[in-house]
């Protein structure tokens, strides 16, 4: 059971936003920290990736482990389950068709999840590191 009403609840998850995101916002400045330069933020590019690297052709997407269903972390809600079931698949469906429309314009992405961003930006770097190349 909810432990808030539905216009609380509501007006929760319309404060939510898909840019400048805690875990985007800290993985920027570790990369801005380790010396990585020469991306765009919110790139006009299918599925909008959270930095693009253009000359390498890289796109970066950071997936909220609840919106994009985290195989670690992801929690399916209590109540309204048939609406959070379908609008979660729909996400992931969307997430599939952006990776298949970036390689079709010969653009490599990559997509972490935000708890890896949060607890190991290192390995996050590392794995970009090893795409710009």
């Amino acid at each position: 059971m909810d432990i808030m009403t539905q216009q609380q609840r509501s007006d929760l998850m319309s404060k939510i936003h898909g840019k400048n995101t805690k875990p985007e916002l800290f993985l920027r400045r570790f990369l801005w920290s380790k010396g990585v330069r020469g991306y765009r933020i919110h790139k006009k590019l299918p599925g909008k990736p959270d930095l693009y690297f253009g000359p390498e052709k890289v796109a970066v997407f950071i997936d909220g482990c609840f919106w994009h269903k985290c195989p670690e972390c992801y929690r399916a809600p209590k109540t309204n389950k048939r609406f959070w079931t379908a609008k979660i698949k729909r996400n992931i469906a969307r997430d599939i068709q952006v990776d298949v429309s970036l390689r079709e314009m010969g653009i490599k992405s990559i997509r972490f999840w935000e708890h890896e961003v949060m607890k190991d930006p290192m390995k996050c770097y590392k794995a970009l590191k090893r795409a710009l190349k």
